[in-house]
């Protein structure tokens, strides 16, 4: 498994594969932004501001639980995941 989770995810491409709102999944976009609790993204049309603890999704065919990335990023990409 590559080590997607611990690399900046700035201008990747982020797609919703599962959520606990039924009208997120299927939304796909580049990642613009990301805080603690919420991720954004460019859909083309709009900007977007997804919950990361509600959503599961992809990054470069990964799949990540967001509930599992509840921290600021420069703290996601220096920390050691188990059992991922």
């Amino acid at each position: 498994m590559s080590q997607i989770i611990n690399l900046p995810w700035l201008s990747r491409r982020l797609k919703v594969t599962d959520s606990t709102d039924p009208a997120l999944v299927g939304i796909s976009g580049i990642v613009v932004d990301e805080t603690r609790r919420t991720i954004m993204i460019d859909t083309g049309s709009k900007e977007m501001t997804l919950a990361k603890n509600t959503i599961r999704f992809t990054i470069e065919d990964e799949e990540i639980d967001g509930s599992l990335v509840g921290q600021r990023p420069e703290e996601r990409i220096g920390k050691a995941y188990r059992g991922i």
